[in-house]
């Protein structure tokens, strides 16, 4: 018997804009449901078992920082996929307000569309799954820590918030010090998916990790450029 296909909801109130998202995402192959504004996108959320929502920010009703607040509070979890039209609503959700799983600039490629929410769909699948390839959910060095299970980070005693792209990306570089990534590995490795042409995509989560945890460029204490190749991390003595 086949298994059935990933339940995705899209939020987007532009008549035009929706009905591609539902088409191409149709295409993966998953099932579809859309909501055209915050209030009705919001109570499908929370009525339904959805594997990724597709959230647009700038929502009748309700914004999408709203939706995805009100999310959180109630305890949702699925993975969720941005769409914003300008550049200064990205930076919000890069930045701490939003925190949103990953993001799409409008107008949008396809192919870039669907890579990204393929990636959401299989973190979505490997959480489902009872033994994790990895058994650390601690590890500490210097001054920093982070517990995965809690999937909280602290700087000098100083809690951190971080959103979830960059939390993934912290504890991948602590259960790697020394090692040197490039970005395609990065975006393989903790995106899930590897395409040309997203060097912005790593490029912008560093930045605001580096800032978070006090690193200038040009004297880091823990994520360092390794030119011509990527980011390597570096702390004295990682334990678990």
């Amino acid at each position: 018997m086949n298994a059935s296909p990933p339940r995705l909801l899209v939020i987007e109130d532009e008549q035009d804009i929706a009905a591609l998202l539902q088409l191409h995402l149709s295409d993966l192959p998953a099932e579809v449901t859309v909501a055209r504004d915050g209030p009705s996108g919001l109570a499908l959320a929370q009525a339904g078992r959805f594997d990724t929502i597709v959230l647009d920010l700038r929502l009748p009703g309700l914004s999408g920082l709203d939706v995805r607040r009100a999310l959180r509070a109630g305890g949702h979890h699925a993975p969720i996929l941005m769409l914003t039209a300008r550049a200064a609503e990205l930076d919000r959700v890069l930045g701490l307000e939003l925190g949103a799983d990953d993001y799409v600039t409008k107008p949008f490629s396809v192919l870039e569309l669907q890579a990204r929410v393929r990636a959401l769909l299989r973190r979505a699948a490997h959480g489902k799954a009872t033994t994790p390839p990895d058994t650390e959910q601690r590890l500490a060095c210097a001054e920093l820590r982070i517990d995965r299970e809690q999937r909280r980070a602290w700087l000098a005693e100083q809690e951190l918030v971080l959103t979830p792209r960059e939390f993934d990306l912290l504890w991948h570089f602590m259960r790697h010090p020394g090692r040197a990534f490039t970005r395609a590995e990065l975006l393989e490795q903790v995106w899930g998916y590897g395409h040309d042409g997203y060097d912005h995509t790593v490029n912008s989560h560093i930045n605001r990790l580096r800032a978070k945890l006090g690193d200038d460029r040009t004297e880091a204490r823990f994520i360092h450029t390794v030119w011509g190749v990527g980011y390597r991390f570096e702390a004295s003595g990682v334990t678990v």
